[in-house]
């Protein structure tokens, strides 16, 4: 098949350092041209890529400040979609809504992967106008505000198998890889160290429209020998610093579409301790990859079972349910029964 991939311009594919929808579209694209697909991607020009690049602006929007109007380059983007989607089998959009607009009016077969969350009331009057655009959820729970809409599936990310490395043997500290913002709790994270007396090392992203919340709310709370701030790191650098962990703590306070965070961890073989919200009872198997805790105290609790759970069985489970090539293999399937449903309607 011949098929596009259009992703956001925040950040380059894959992302330098934090980044979740464009390291997802890394993994498809790589993965659809592995398995033989002719692929192009819409993207940012310094996105590294096995598949044939469409530069919209020259690097991620996020990172260079001289990039004022995100807007404007989406814009662009769109724009050169559609002036090349007859050039496609098939068009797969990760921009949320941007390109509705344009993306109704095309002939090509097309879906779209909400990668965020659609819980806030502002969507509704958006959604409700655009309710025949097919869409994918990430997480059966991401559903759930706007059930409504014309999904096509579900399918939950994978990343390559050869990307981790499962290392057998437990570190002697707990890790939370992020952002810096209310939802994500690291203060709860933190809270859990200080209650468990084990090291807790933090690897998380600042947005400048977090910079006052860490400040006000998490800042002071560094201030402790157990807690360690290392800034926000790499994809070279996962690997070391989630292997080596005793467990990786995720006690989000919001409806997470999915956590690409909770299977990176389970690639590693450490088991993550998360909070019972949006789509963690679908990724987390309480009692094998990790435990599903609903407060403070039960975390505290559990990270005592932690050696109870089997490293090489979480990296088992990662094989069989979030690979790359299951991914990619649940995204060709659709493809497939939206082209037929267009057929259909043609015939």
């Amino acid at each position: 098949m011949k098929i596009a991939q259009v992703a956001p311009l925040y950040e380059r594919v894959p992302p330098k350092y934090y980044g979740g929808t464009e390291r997802i579209v890394a993994f498809i694209t790589d993965e659809l041209v592995r398995q033989g697909h002719d692929v192009t991607l819409f993207a940012t020009g310094d996105s590294q890529t096995t598949a044939k690049l469409v530069p919209v602006c020259e690097e991620g929007l996020r990172l260079n400040p001289k990039y004022t109007d995100h807007i404007l380059y989406h814009m662009l983007l769109t724009e050169q979609v559609a002036q090349r989607a007859d050039d496609f089998d098939f068009i797969h959009f990760h921009l949320t809504y941007l390109h509705y607009p344009i993306a109704r009016r095309l002939t090509t077969g097309h879906v779209t992967t909400i990668h965020g969350r659609m819980d806030l009331p502002e969507y509704v009057p958006l959604y409700r106008e655009y309710a025949d655009m097919p869409v994918i959820s990430i997480s059966d729970s991401q559903r759930e505000p706007l059930p409504w809409l014309n999904w096509k599936g579900t399918v939950y990310h994978g990343i390559p198998e050869e990307m981790f490395r499962s290392n057998p043997k437990p570190g002697k500290y707990l890790a939370f890889l992020g952002r810096f913002s209310p939802e994500k709790r690291a203060d709860r994270a933190i809270e859990i160290a200080k209650r468990s007396g084990i090291p807790l090392k933090i690897a998380a992203k600042i947005e400048d429209s977090d910079s006052e919340y860490f400040k006000a709310a998490i800042e002071p709370l560094l201030d402790d020998p157990l807690i360690e701030y290392i800034g926000e790191i790499g994809e070279n650098e996962k690997q070391d610093f989630v292997s080596n962990a005793y467990a990786q703590i995720f006690p989000i306070d919001w409806p997470e579409p999915f956590g690409l965070v909770m299977i990176e961890a389970m690639a590693c073989g450490t088991p993550t301790i998360a909070f019972r919200c949006g789509s963690v009872p679908e990724i987390i198997d309480d009692g094998v990859t990790g435990f599903i805790v609903e407060s403070i105290e039960e975390a505290v609790e559990r990270l005592k079972r932690v050696p109870e759970l089997s490293r090489e069985k979480c990296r088992r489970v990662f094989e069989e349910r979030f690979s790359a090539r299951r991914m990619v293999k649940d995204y060709l399937s659709i493809y497939g029964r939206i082209q037929s449903e267009i057929e259909t309607r043609a015939a």
